[in-house]
């Protein structure tokens, strides 16, 4: 077992420091100064071993540090709920989204490369390599979480046993579904995968972020007893798992079954199978119809055939918001009609939180998914022509795709800015007549920022390789400070009238920025990585 763990280490470390001396590569100032052979340089194997260790301590608390701070505490100061209910809102949240994370991530079921390395390529013991890692990240669960709920809880009136519950009610809920995984595994032979979730699990995750925080917006918790109760079941319902994961025998044929019949980024077999296999589990996604055509011409032809062949991935998703954003509206009148005293509250929400919703744009936005769709079925193909590459042709190209792009994230836009917008008037409406007009406009110039935004970094920064990896250290950065810059937004409380102006002008003078930028940049920078 020790030396499993050794192994096991070390083949993660070796890919980890190949690719944090990858990433200082591709920093633009960098990128100049430090030489191809840096790889082989000994001091700069050495700096990157210790950013890796660093990288190990820091995960086992960073990560849970964040979830409590954004996740948790966050959000949960945005509630006005009644004093002395601090433990309580707490508990709730943190119940909810325990459940979330335990369908989302079981830490035994994430395909990754090291497990591919470990058990395809070198052969390791699939199932001792699976029980060392496995409880490995179990452990840093109980020591990230531990930590965590004896810093936040105790301050919000946690007692001393509850904040030392909650790690093992995180870890039991783990040790559940991998046990119940690996039960369904034998009786159905069916793997479960947590980059490919079903409708049914993505279901029970948006059931639970609902609960989360939609409940507490209406003042509704789910009594301190019954939180704590379920949580000493889960502890002790994942102690019993433990008996189901350490049994079982089929650990090979299941990960051979997994890991091989997905993509892994990274991983190169027989030289391109990885984007092999990343298009043919695109081509799922994209209509096989024959009779699918175009009478337009030129670029116009080429973009109205790729969005008819991916309505699929690019329309279904912006339906399905656009009617949840329908029913959360219906609901919240409902909810005007038989509890009065809500729309004050509302109200004054609405008057002043429009900066929230600059993070719910960013959530339902699909400017990732199109680039991605964009390059495996299209440009990865097309990049290689000479002509593709051309300065007017690239901001022609560029202009038609924000166009449909936009297109597709206006539908679910204009809903919730029209569903906002009749909200406030059931709540109570406002004095400046204007707002309405502002909220509106100012929610679809958010949506079409974020499609500015990410096709503008697809075209300046391109950051997928022949195998359809990412390979762009600043493109990935990019996109966190994205995240960042809209989850802050949170915290922003402006009225309606000047931040949604603010919106609007700040949303057309980007747009003629990254037009100007795709046009001048382009040509050197959309092309294939290395």
């Amino acid at each position: 077992m020790l030396k499993t763990l050794r192994l096991s280490f070390t083949l993660r470390n070796t890919y980890r420091v190949n690719g944090i001396l990858y990433a200082i590569k591709q920093i633009p100032l960098l990128k100049r100064i430090i030489p191809p052979s840096v790889y082989q340089i000994h001091g700069f194997k050495i700096f990157a071993n210790i950013l890796s260790v660093i990288w190990e301590v820091v995960t086992i608390f960073l990560g849970k540090l964040l979830y409590f701070l954004l996740m948790i505490l966050g959000v949960g100061n945005l509630y006005h709920l009644p004093v002395g209910t601090e433990s309580q809102a707490f508990l709730h949240l943190l119940f909810f989204l325990s459940i979330a994370g335990m369908v989302i991530n079981t830490y035994m079921f994430n395909p990754t490369k090291d497990k591919y390395y470990a058990m395809i390529l070198l052969g390791m013991n699939a199932r001792e390599y699976t029980l060392v890692n496995y409880f490995y990240a179990i452990l840093k669960v109980l020591a990230g979480f531990t930590l965590c709920g004896f810093l936040f809880g105790s301050p919000r009136g946690c007692s001393l046993w509850q904040c030392l519950l909650i790690p093992f009610f995180v870890a039991g809920l783990k040790l559940m579904t991998a046990a119940y995984a690996l039960w369904d595994y034998e009786k159905k032979k069916t793997v479960r995968n947590e980059n490919s979730l079903t409708k049914y699990m993505w279901g029970i995750v948006a059931v639970c972020l609902a609960m989360a925080y939609g409940l507490p917006a209406f003042a509704i918790l789910v009594p301190e007893t019954v939180v704590t109760g379920i949580m000493c079941l889960s502890a002790i319902f994942g102690i019993l798992s433990l008996h189901k994961i350490l049994t079982f025998r089929d650990y090979r044929l299941m990960y051979k079954e997994m890991l091989t019949s997905i993509p892994l980024s990274g991983i190169q077999v027989d030289g391109k199978v990885t984007a092999k296999i990343q298009q043919e589990q695109s081509l799922k996604n994209i209509s096989a119809d024959q009779t699918i055509t175009s009478n337009r011409k030129g670029f116009e032809y080429l973009n109205e055939l790729f969005i008819k062949r991916h309505r699929k991935i690019l329309w279904r998703s912006a339906r399905r918001l656009a009617l949840l954003a329908t029913v959360l509206t219906a609901g919240c009148l409902a909810a005007f009609r038989f509890i009065p005293e809500l729309r004050t509250g509302v109200n004054g929400k609405l008057m002043t939180s429009l900066p929230y919703f600059v993070i719910v744009m960013y959530f339902i936005n699909r400017g990732t998914g199109f680039t991605s769709a964009l390059f495996i079925n299209c440009d990865h193909s097309l990049l290689t022509y000479s002509f593709y590459k051309q300065p007017k042709f690239i901001l022609k190209l560029f202009q038609i795709r924000l166009r449909e792009i936009i297109k597709v994230n206006l539908l679910p836009a204009a809903v919730i800015g029209m569903g906002l917008v009749i909200l406030l008037y059931a709540s109570g409406g406002t004095k400046t007549p204007l707002d309405y007009a502002v909220l509106l406009v100012s929610i679809i110039c958010m949506s079409i920022f974020f499609s500015v935004h990410y096709l503008t970094l697809y075209y300046l920064l391109q950051p997928y390789n022949a195998g359809t990896e990412i390979k762009s250290g600043t493109y990935q950065v990019i996109l966190t400070l994205t995240y960042l810059a809209s989850y802050v937004m949170i915290y922003l409380k402006l009225p309606i009238l000047l931040f949604g102006i603010m919106t609007i002008v700040f949303c057309i003078l980007y747009s003629i920025g990254a037009s100007i930028l795709v046009y001048r940049f382009a040509p050197k920078t959309f092309r294939i990585r290395l």
